[in-house]
């Protein structure tokens, strides 16, 4: 449901998430810097030199991660901390920071910090992965600080200096574990709180529609897409790279998505009674969440027969990813509506899981050049391949074909030359309310 010709920014909520990540690794960084030279002229002094060796790398990875975090690396930036750390922090505890009755074992206390850094950065990673790398340092730091064992050798730090870096190891991570359980906790306020906003939104009906035109090659407007906006009381316009990815992982996007085609039928009996905007089609957005509950088809015909909607005037625009469900399923439903008169576009085309295997089994009417395609056709030779073959295969299976994302002149005209006849974006219109996109309809 974003707008046609950018790709939706990132929310707000995952912006400041994000920086915070970055704090946290720019901290983590530091500390490698400060700890590794601190204690590296230490026990230089003391000529410990397998202990410096060990310092030293530590030293080396912690640039590293402030390098790769400077670059915005910021996965390959943790990733390097979690190993090194895990792997320096394992061996001193094991060889060098051996307990005694004048001072436990204090290292294996930054284990706690490299866990919670795990569960808060990898948070989008696939579970396992995620929990598996906490689970590792949980786990070892459980054997570490119940048992004595280690590895005796004349590399094992004496009392003296084990007494002073029980105190500095236990502040710097108790630091460590209270910045992420901050980050943690103020990551759970911002979601939450927006959540809220986002409930009450759908609750109050604070969401509206806008309209961008589609275009044939004279000019002349066919129909429009129908796109969702938030107008918050207290933020004002809401975008919606700000609100779709949240109201799809809190389930929101059924009722968001009912109220935009309750919208858009309303709005299409409104035009059934001028004749310059009866024969425009709408097409609007349906979630493959929305699409896959049970009653959905229900719910359409419901819509249609209440508000007395011409059928063939309302198009849903399906995205790829709906057919990673049950295809049969989809298929059936887009079978029963299509014997209503609905028709269907595959949105954002190439892009993500179709085959031919499917395509060939779906109802459609319409594909939809991606507008990652358009945008680099006169200057990509492989865009302007599959912008060819989508063309071509659309006549071929009788779907019609339209381009979304057209900025450019050389752009139309390149679509045009290679058979695609309906155009959506920026070059036309951006995406408009309801008053002035009748009046650029009605100056078309």
């Amino acid at each position: 449901m974003a707008a046609s010709g950018s790709m939706p920014p990132l929310s707000p909520q995952a912006v400041l998430h994000l920086r915070r990540v970055r704090a946290m690794l720019w901290f983590g960084a530091g500390l490698m810097i400060l700890m590794g030279s601190s204690w590296a002229l230490f026990f230089a002094y003391q000529k410990a030199w397998i202990i410096v060796a060990v310092d030293l790398l530590m030293l080396a990875s912690g640039v590293r991660v402030a390098f790769l975090t400077l670059h915005h690396r910021t996965r390959a930036a943790f990733y390097l901390l979690l190993i090194s750390m895990y792997c320096v922090v394992t061996g001193i505890s094991l060889v060098f920071d051996l307990p005694s009755e004048a001072a436990p074992r204090s290292t294996h206390h930054f284990l706690l910090v490299l866990a919670l850094s795990a569960l808060l950065v990898l948070h989008e990673e696939r579970g396992h992965l995620r929990h598996w790398l906490a689970g590792l340092c949980f786990a070892t730091f459980a054997v570490l600080a119940a048992t004595n064992g280690g590895i005796s050798t004349e590399y094992g730090l004496p009392d003296s200096i084990r007494v002073g870096g029980t105190w500095v190891n236990t502040i710097f991570s108790v630091s460590g574990v209270y910045a992420i359980v901050h980050i943690m906790v103020s990551d759970l306020a911002k979601h939450s709180t927006h959540e809220q906003d986002l409930r009450r939104g759908v609750l109050r009906h604070e969401f509206f529609l806008v309209y961008q035109p589609q275009v044939n090659s004279s000019g002349m407007v066919t129909g429009a897409e129908a796109l969702l906006r938030w107008q918050h009381p207290r933020r004002g316009l809401v975008p919606p790279g700000e609100f779709i990815g949240l109201a799809e992982e809190t389930g929101l996007i059924v009722p968001l998505g009912l109220q935009a085609l309750e919208a858009a039928c309303q709005q299409l009996v409104y035009w059934a009674d001028d004749p310059k905007l009866a024969t425009l089609t709408l097409s609007v957005n349906v979630s493959a969440q929305q699409f896959s509950q049970k009653d959905f088809v229900a719910q359409v015909q419901g819509i249609l027969d209440g508000k007395g909607v011409v059928p063939k005037r309302l198009k849903l625009e399906l995205t790829e990813s709906l057919l990673v469900q049950d295809v049969d399923d989809v298929v059936q439903k887009m079978s029963l509506l299509r014997a209503l008169g609905v028709g269907f576009s595959l949105d954002d085309f190439g892009t993500g899981y179709s085959s031919l295997s499917y395509l060939k089994r779906l109802p459609l009417d319409q594909l939809k050049i991606d507008q990652s395609f358009v945008r680099d056709v006169l200057t990509n030779s492989h865009d302007a391949a599959i912008a060819r073959t989508v063309i071509h295969l659309g006549k071929d299976l009788g779907f019609a074909v339209i381009a979304e994302g057209v900025e450019t002149a050389g752009q139309r005209e390149f679509l045009t030359d290679n058979g695609c006849y309906i155009f959506q974006g920026y070059l036309f219109s951006k995406p408009l309310p309801l008053v002035q996109f009748l009046e650029y309809v009605r100056r078309t």
